[in-house]
């Protein structure tokens, strides 16, 4: 029998509600999975590292971070929170180790490759040292990129990418702001002898600055001996009126060799982090070259990742990805602050 207009008119407000009942409790579920999933420790750990919230659903791989950090040395603090966020993102397991020793750093590369990791990532102070290991890798079947160190060496040992500065250009690039400072005698502080990237950032700056300059080689892994060897030099020799550190931690103990030297050398270095900004704010330092070292440990991890799940090279293979120079001082300080304060500039 036919129903009134009324009657289907009854049942088809009947059927919107069931039906928007039904998506309001999809979306629900939906919610609830979301919290489940992404939110909770792990997303309050991701908030807190300023990690993006979403993860690849690739198959889980290991990634080795093999540096020459030195003990104590707070920039490698920042390279392994970006490759940590990209490890985090790529689903990705980072494994990380370090050593100074250029022979002890090819034992850590020979241990990842007996682990049989699906990538390594390596730095290149000292690149003769670890030429035979990195052959190896490749023998191996294991991609190896290189960061931070060794932009002259990366393609000779056969690395797929490099992603750094380029530190004789960064060297230049502080040569000729010290020229435009009025600078007449600088000293540039190498505290780790042997180190390819840390002798062509000094090598550049003497290329282009108008000045004399002058090497003074120091222990970066004894600061009391850094800030005695600095200061000694001041007090030897008042004609200098620029020292250039060539990491963080190494112009904030120049600062206090100034100081106690009774020298009225202006202070520039490499690198950045928290406490430099704040220096950088006050003035007892002039300025920084950034190399942004959370950049090149974040791209180091993800290039890995985007090679082994679709076959990409940054650079073609025949480029570095440059991540510096830039310069910071009090005209943008305060900007790069707030990133330094989280650990990640």
């Amino acid at each position: 029998m036919d129903r009134t207009p009324r009657d289907r008119s009854s049942r088809s407000r009947s059927r919107s509600i069931t039906s928007a009942l039904a998506v309001a409790a999809a979306a629900a579920l939906v919610l609830a999975g979301c919290s489940s999933s992404s939110g909770g420790k792990k997303a309050e750990e991701s908030a807190a590292g300023g990690a993006a919230a979403g993860k690849a659903g690739t198959p889980r791989m290991t990634v080795a971070l093999i540096t020459h950090q030195s003990p104590g040395d707070t920039f490698w603090d920042i390279v392994r929170k970006g490759a940590q966020t990209a490890a985090d993102k790529d689903n990705v397991k980072l494994v990380y180790s370090a050593d100074p020793n250029a022979g002890n750093q090819a034992n850590l590369v020979q241990n990842a490759i007996d682990q049989k990791v699906d990538g390594i990532a390596i730095t290149l102070a000292k690149p003769d040292a670890l030429k035979d290991v990195i052959a190896k890798a490749k023998a191996a079947g294991i991609p190896v990129v290189g960061l931070n160190s060794g932009v002259s060496e990366w393609q000779k040992l056969g690395l797929m990418e490099f992603f750094g500065q380029d530190e004789t250009v960064a060297g230049e690039a502080l040569g000729k702001r010290l020229n435009e400072t009025g600078a007449k005698k600088a000293v540039c502080v190498i505290q780790e002898q042997g180190n390819i990237g840390l002798t062509q950032r000094c090598d550049g700056v003497k290329k282009t600055f108008s000045g004399d300059t002058e090497t003074l080689y120091v222990n970066g892994t004894d600061m009391p001996s850094v800030k005695s060897t600095i200061s000694a030099k001041l007090k030897e020799d008042d004609a200098i009126d620029y020292v250039v550190t060539l990491g963080a931690p190494f112009a904030l103990t120049a600062a206090q060799s100034v100081s106690e030297a009774g020298s009225k050398a202006k202070i520039a270095t490499f690198d950045l982090n928290k406490q430099l900004t704040g220096a950088i704010g006050d003035g007892s330092i002039e300025f920084a070259v950034d190399q942004q070292p959370y950049l090149q440990g974040y791209l180091a991890v993800d290039s890995l990742w985007l090679y082994k799940n679709n076959g990409n090279y940054s650079g073609g293979g025949e480029q570095p990805v440059l991540t510096g120079p830039a310069f910071v001082d009090k005209s943008n300080v305060e900007q790069i602050a707030k990133f330094a304060a989280k650990g990640t500039r």
